[in-house]
């Protein structure tokens, strides 16, 4: 496997100082190594100033988040990807985690600090989810396994059809309807027909790509914190209403998400790299979807998109750090 973000030998070619690329390369990976202060900038920019966000539109979402992950598969190869499929046992062991731990956590947390119904409905929702897009990015960033990261949240994502309104049922009483076409089409255009077409480029392009390499964990960077910063902004009255005991309670899912999945994986046997990628996965939620079921679906009850809102701040703060730590660890 790739480490994604490694300084790479640029051919100076036209250029004078035959140091400036490994500089250029060098800066890139410093100001990576600073994405939680990017991300907690930003969401704090959203709160205080809402405006500052109005120019990012939300078909820039969709549109930032496929270029990330067409960055990310510039750093993969299709023999990683094979290698992946033929792990079988890794990816169901991410599935089962993700939809236990998630929906679990979801509801004793819900009960145990007394959270209003509509917040009650919220955080069921985003433990309901599957894994968001951004795990990847974080994993990437992390120097987990991309790879399997990509494959978890395609399985994840593909089993939403099921399991989200099954286990919203559970925990909520009441089934979400999820269109399943739609979600999967999502999943094709955000995640994989992105990866694979950079897969693809790599392996007909591999000096140009690896030109670009340093810029690519940059720009999930710049597209996380931007995202994080424009979610909030929508959301600042009600995110500022909300109290602590709201934020208390979506801090405790992820952390629980994260510790959990990369306890639980360890346990049964799943390397450490591996484990580092199930923690990331399962403490990081498609909070995106759970607003839009939250819109969709309980409209009798508001603020019930408010948790979905603070969760994608939450966990891209909370898995930034997760991230800035193995990256210290393993430097």
């Amino acid at each position: 496997m790739h480490n994604p973000i490694v300084p790479c030998s640029m051919r100076a070619g036209s250029l004078s100082d035959p140091g400036f690329g490994a500089r250029l390369a060098s800066l890139a990976i410093a100001l990576t190594n600073a994405f939680p202060v990017f991300v907690v900038g930003a969401a704090v920019l959203g709160l205080m100033r809402p405006a500052s966000f109005d120019w990012f539109r939300a078909e820039y979402v969709t549109a930032g988040l496929a270029a990330t992950m067409l960055g990310m598969g510039l750093t993969l190869t299709f023999e990683e990807l094979r290698q992946v499929l033929s792990r079988p046992r890794q990816i169901a062991v991410g599935f089962v985690l993700q939809y236990t731990i998630m929906p679990g956590s979801a509801y004793l947390i819900s009960r145990l600090v007394s959270l209003p119904l509509d917040h009650v409905i919220g955080l069921c929702l985003v433990g309901s989810c599957p894994g968001g897009t951004a795990s990847n990015v974080v994993t990437f960033l992390a120097g987990a396994d991309v790879t399997l990261s990509v494959a978890m949240t395609a399985a994840s994502t593909l089993g939403a059809v099921v399991m989200t309104p099954t286990m919203t049922g559970l925990t909520l009483g009441t089934l979400v309807p999820v269109d399943g076409p739609a979600l999967l089409l999502s999943t094709l255009q955000v995640v994989l027909g992105p990866v694979l077409l950079g897969t693809a480029l790599n392996s007909c392009f591999p000096r140009a790509v690896a030109a670009v390499a340093p810029a690519c964990a940059l720009s999930a960077v710049a597209v996380i914190a931007l995202i994080c910063g424009r979610v909030i902004a929508a959301n600042a009255a009600a995110v500022l209403a909300a109290g602590p005991r709201l934020l208390l309670a979506v801090a405790a899912l992820h952390g629980l998400g994260f510790a959990l999945g990369y306890f639980l994986s360890r346990l049964v046997g799943v390397p450490e790299r591996a484990a580092r990628t199930n923690s990331i996965e399962v403490g990081m939620q498609n909070s995106a979807l759970g607003a839009v079921l939250a819109t969709a679906h309980f409209s009798a009850h508001p603020l019930a998109a408010v948790p979905c809102a603070i969760s994608a701040c939450m966990h891209s703060v909370m898995g930034s750090l997760l991230a800035a730590y193995w990256r210290g660890r393993d430097a």
